[in-house]
């Protein structure tokens, strides 16, 4: 290769590379935006004393968007008027805060922001900013903190409001149903909760679901704790409050006609004496009632033909009331009989059929029962005290077929009506090995008795044992998949959980959740031991 060929590839190199360069390309844009908006400055500044004015600005070094501000912003004090904050909607670098409210004197003031303020491009939150100022001379600091779960169920409520009432001459128990408290918090989305700026002295301890965002307790809509008894700050300042839905007063609502012959009564509270007495002048005139599973609900059921109206007197321990009600419907329920189970009766199980009016009589001359060998079967069937379901007991054994043929006119509801179609039911139980067992043993319980509940993964409850002194809790036949354990201190013995109430200042029952979950599989025998905190 000659000198003056080098040269020329040389410039044919420079050429194309020169080219190269000046191609256009897509920039890379470099690293994506993980930094929250930043304070540059606030006017009137933040931690001002002696404050004044009505109108507050907050400026970012970026551009800001305010996303679902009235459920995160919390102001403390509460204001009686909502401020107007601006801009809604649109980015800015800045926040409007227009107070219309007259503010109390020598007060330190707190907006938290929650996590409200967000940049305007990748959506980083500005976590918990705060906007403190006091209209007298000092900044109160001090602060209390803690955590918020719910009495019963394992997964508490987010959201939830935290009320410091000053406890002093004026204060009462039933401030909280009409007036707002000196300092709130929030829980926001965690289970912990902060208050910050607030001054020493006595104070009322209170957590509210707070539904309607007011800071003031409806118990037909907000579940409630407390401390029992009143905090000292700066002395105390971390507790943790269970969350319960307190049992409402007893109130009757409105009756109503749901069909000829068939009357429903609702109500509030608890009504384990509720009694429905017709004032009707007649000797053939026959009733029946029963309470409405899962609501709040009595259904009242008559027989004789009445042309316009009943009146009925209602009673629950010391309440009286007397109602009349206005007939209308001309057709009577037809009865209708269900079944409780699918195919597959678990070896827990029992079948059940079920009416929509109450039944009078089952006629079991008129009901054949057989295995899958067609060989009779021995069995008994009871009503049920509320007289809505037939249960039918039997041995049951395991990898069987059972066949139960029912003929018309078997069943006959309180209106004399008779069932008129066959019914026919096919049973399977499963083998043994298609189940599971657990046997657990839990140390450290405190004291008995106790409810040992066995949970599904959806919390519903698909085994229960009930111990009064210290035992082992095994359960068989436990369909697969996975479960938790809840144990419930039953301190007054009436086998079941009760919720707490404020005005009485009881607290709900203990509950105890072992939140490991178990996998229980088919054949397998699984082995537990839990020391309970």
């Amino acid at each position: 290769m000659n000198k003056r060929f080098s040269i020329f590839l040389g410039f044919l190199v420079a050429i194309f590379l020169l080219s190269d360069c000046a191609k256009r390309s897509r920039p890379t844009g470099g690293d994506k935006d993980m930094d929250a908006p930043i304070l540059i400055k606030a006017s009137p500044s933040h931690l001002t004393t002696n404050f004044n004015e009505k109108e507050i600005k907050i400026y970012f070094d970026e551009y800001i968007k305010l996303k679902e501000l009235f459920s995160q912003l919390v102001v403390s004090p509460p204001l009686k008027n909502q401020p107007i904050i601006s801009p809604m909607g649109v980015p800015s670098k800045y926040i409007s805060i227009k107070i219309l409210d007259t503010l109390k004197d020598n007060t330190t003031y707190t907006f938290n922001f929650g996590q409200s303020i967000v940049d305007n491009n990748e959506g980083n939150v500005l976590s918990n900013f705060k906007y403190v100022f006091s209209t007298g001379p000092i900044i109160d600091s001090l602060k209390v903190s803690g955590t918020v779960t719910d009495a019963f169920e394992i997964t508490p409520d987010k959201n939830i409001t935290v009320l410091l009432y000053e406890f002093n001459d004026a204060y009462t128990d039933s401030i909280i149903y009409n007036e707002k408290p000196l300092y709130v918090g929030s829980t926001l989305d965690s289970t912990f909760w902060e208050i910050t700026n607030i001054k020493a002295g006595e104070y009322m301890l209170i957590a509210l679901s707070d539904k309607s965002k007011n800071y003031k307790f409806n118990p037909k809509e907000d579940k409630i704790g407390f401390v029992k008894k009143h905090i000292s700050v700066p002395s105390d300042t971390s507790y943790a409050i269970n969350l319960f839905n307190e049992i409402l007063p007893y109130k009757l609502t409105r009756p109503s006609e749901i069909s000829k012959g068939h009357i429903q009564f609702g109500y509030e509270g608890i009504a384990d004496s509720l009694k429905v007495e017709a004032l009707v002048e007649s000797a053939d005139f026959k009733s029946f009632s029963n309470f409405e599973k899962e609501k709040d609900t009595l259904n009242y059921y008559f027989t004789r033909n009445i042309k316009d109206s009943i009146q009925f007197k209602v009673s629950n321990n010391s309440f009286l009331d007397t109602v009349v009600v206005k007939l209308r419907k001309k057709e009577i329920d037809s009865l209708s009989i269900s079944s409780s189970t699918s195919s597959i009766l678990h070896m827990n199980g029992t079948f059940k059929l079920i009416s929509n009016t109450p039944i009078h009589y089952i006629d079991t001359t008129k009901v054949n029962f057989s295995d899958n060998d067609s060989l009779p079967m021995n069995y008994t069937t009871q009503i049920s005290k509320d007289k809505t379901e037939i249960l039918f007991d039997f041995k049951k054994e395991y990898d069987k077929k059972y066949a139960i043929k029912i003929l018309p006119e078997a069943i006959t509801n309180f209106f004399g009506h008779a069932s008129i179609d066959t019914l026919k039911y096919t049973l399977k139980t499963k083998k043994e090995t298609d189940y599971g067992k657990l046997f657990l043993t839990l140390q450290g319980v405190k004291r008995y008795p106790v409810i040992v509940q066995l949970l599904t993964e959806k919390g519903a409850v698909f085994n229960e044992i009930y111990a009064v002194k210290e035992q082992d809790y095994n359960f068989a036949n436990i369909i697969p998949g996975k479960y938790m354990i809840r144990v419930i201190y039953d301190d007054n013995k009436n086998k079941k959980w009760d919720t707490g109430n404020y005005l009485l200042k009881a607290q709900p029952e203990e509950v105890i959740y072992i939140h490991t979950i178990l996998n229980i599989r088919a054949n397998w025998d699984l082995e537990e031991v839990f020391f309970l905190n």
